[in-house]
């Protein structure tokens, strides 16, 4: 599956790193040299979370981004174990 969000459009991007010797000049020096470019990847905080996609629930990859702006709707939490109040009621029963 590739890197890339449905509801963003967020994906994989390349790009370099530097690598940088000698002492800024605002901090006394002659200035920073760079000695070498690396090719790298920026990749996409990709999360693989539970979703409700048309009305089933869904494991999905998306992007934080995202999750955060609310294009996801999770499904309702399980309740795991019976409250005080829930066993009040089935033994009143």
């Amino acid at each position: 599956m590739a890197r890339k969000c449905p509801f963003t459009g967020k994906k994989t991007h390349s790009g370099r790193t530097y690598t940088h010797r000698g002492k800024a000049k605002y901090l006394g020096g002659v200035g920073v040299k760079t000695t070498g470019r690396t090719k790298r990847t920026f990749r996409a905080n990709m999360q693989r979370v539970r979703a409700v996609v048309n009305g089933s629930v869904r494991k999905i990859n998306v992007s934080t981004k995202a999750l955060r702006d609310g294009f996801i709707t999770k499904p309702p939490k399980r309740k795991y174990a019976y409250t005080a109040e829930q066993k009040q009621q089935d033994e009143a029963k």
